[in-house]
């Protein structure tokens, strides 16, 4: 069984979640599931990341201390994840212990390995606490950070620790040039590749005075700066540098927001190389929600909640829509218009309307148990079937969520296609034709439980619902991609479906 270790990026404690966040969780989450159904080992982290100016900031309006402040954040984001069925295996915080343990570990293991790629210097800049970045001149418009406009930027002037980035330019280039460290998709890797082909500046790795962070191996007038210690919970998370860290380690993929390529794609593996430590083995950059055209984010105000969001549907709707109309390679708007248009044409009026109708036919026509197929599947449905399964591996595989997501849609709808074509309640008139309406019920009844299955990673509450409306003999987590080709439902019981996705009278929103 092979290992997947699968991360997000942690999420600054700052302030309440929002589209934009729960995007990415979906999204690997979605990918997590789906290596799941492909038998993998999988092990998923998400956290929080909790040293950083901007809370500082946020817990001095609140009048309460940073760690009073994170704790309450983390408990919010915690619960978000939670109600969109997010299924992380771990989740961690940098104020754990064990990351605070992970960070001393890996600089003073590249301190014993490399000692002069950390130093001392001077540093002046312009400084972001929405990105918690320095900002260089291909970064500002107007005098604002690209990320952040509605903040101002910082002149900062100290003496920090350094890390020689430069020296590890070439290195990196070539093992994404080589493919053995994957960034995808093509267009962020092209964006990381021009960036390393013009050379890297050492970085400043550590802050004065600020009391709020992990303290800097022997300089406790210093803390690890918010970026460096961030990037490192990934390795946290594995038990480094305790013996057996290496189960998990290297990272499979990290998912992470196309804002931040330039921090794990370039400064992350040139970290580990520089530690004597395997790089991750691929990153995915996913685009960003956007609302009327503008990036939603905490420090500009979004349009809609996330909670807002999840009400108007469910959690597995909004979780669909986000993965089938957002996508998770480009950017996307959310409206209210185009949810309710998918919600209603593919969740309800295509996947929840075969499910309805064709359980239903079994219950009514058969007695609620699946009969044989005396044709043994050699039919137009089992056809697009196939193909459909085959299609959704490739996509998946590769990451193309959007893509997954519409086999679903498209498998529905040669269901439904099917339906109409044999009209099986026209059939159920005629006695002599008893072995015909065996063949279609059972035909329909295999693609409704592989469409469970399939969509489990989309929608996991509405799967499991309607894989159990089978009483089936295993839980659906026990399910593999392998079964699907032969997948048994003949003599299965089944019960009556209630409505998937009921679709209420909405006031335009």
């Amino acid at each position: 069984m092979p290992k997947f270790y699968l991360t997000t990026a942690i999420d600054y404690s700052n302030g309440d979640p929002h589209l934009g966040h729960a995007l990415e969780k979906i999204g690997a989450d979605c990918i997590a599931r789906y290596r799941r159904l492909r038998g993998d080992a999988v092990h998923f982290l998400m956290g929080m990341d909790e040293h950083s100016q901007s809370v500082i900031q946020a817990a001095a309006g609140a009048g309460v201390t940073p760690q009073a402040w994170v704790d309450r954040m983390a408990v919010s984001f915690a619960d978000y994840w939670r109600r969109l069925e997010c299924s992380n295996d771990d989740w961690i915080r940098t104020t754990e212990p064990r990351h605070a343990r992970a960070v001393t570990a890996l600089l003073e293991r590249i301190r014993a390995h490399h000692p002069d790629d950390l130093f001392e210097a001077e540093y002046e800049g312009l400084y972001c606490t929405g990105c918690e970045e320095f900002k260089t001149g291909s970064q500002i418009v107007n005098g604002h950070c690209i990320e952040h406009p509605t903040l101002e930027l910082i002149p900062t002037k100290e003496r920090n620790h350094f890390f020689r980035l430069s020296r590890y330019r070439d290195a990196v280039l070539e093992r994404i040039r080589s493919g053995a460290f994957a960034v995808e998709p093509e267009i962020r890797r092209n964006e990381v590749v021009r960036l390393l082909e013009a050379g890297l500046q050492d970085i400043s790795i550590s802050r004065q005075r600020q009391q709020w962070g992990i303290p800097f191996p022997g300089d406790p007038q210093q803390t690890v700066y918010v970026w460096f210690d961030a990037l490192i919970n990934y390795l946290s998370a594995t038990g480094f540098p305790e013996a057996g860290y290496e189960r998990l380690w290297p990272a499979d993929l990290h998912v992470i927001g196309k804002g931040i390529t330039r921090f794990h794609c370039v400064i992350w593996p040139a970290m580990l190389l520089a530690g004597e430590l395997a790089p991750p083995r691929a990153v995915w950059a996913h685009g960003y929600v956007q609302w009327s055209g503008a990036k939603m984010s905490k420090t500009a105000g979004t349009a809609v909640t996330l909670g807002e969001a999840i009400d108007r549907y469910g959690a597995d709707a909004l979780r669909y829509f986000l993965l089938r109309e957002v996508g998770f390679d480009n950017d996307g708007d959310f409206t209210w218009e185009r949810f309710d248009a998918r919600y209603t044409s593919e969740l309800a009026d295509t996947i929840g309307n075969l499910v309805s109708r064709a359980l239903t036919m079994i219950v009514n026509y058969r007695g609620g148990t699946v009969p044989r197929d005396p044709k043994n599947y050699d039919t137009p449905l089992e056809t697009a079937a196939r193909s459909a399964l085959a299609a959704y591996a490739r996509a998946m595989d590769a990451n193309r969520l959007l893509e997954g997501a519409a086999q679903l849609v498209a498998l529905a709808s040669a269901a439904n296609r099917y339906v109409e074509e044999t009209a099986p309640y026209k059939i159920a008139k005629q006695p002599a034709q008893a072995a015909e309406l065996d063949s279609v019920l059972a035909n329909l009844a295999r693609t409704v439980a592989r469409l469970a299955v399939l969509s489990q990673p989309f929608i996991p509450a509405t799967a499991d619902a309607v894989w159990r409306l089978f009483a089936p003999p295993a839980p659906l987590s026990r399910v593999r991609l392998a079964d699907l080709g032969e997948l048994a439902v003949e003599g299965r019981a089944v019960a009556k479906p209630p409505i998937l996705f009921p679709k209420p009278r909405l006031a335009s929103a």
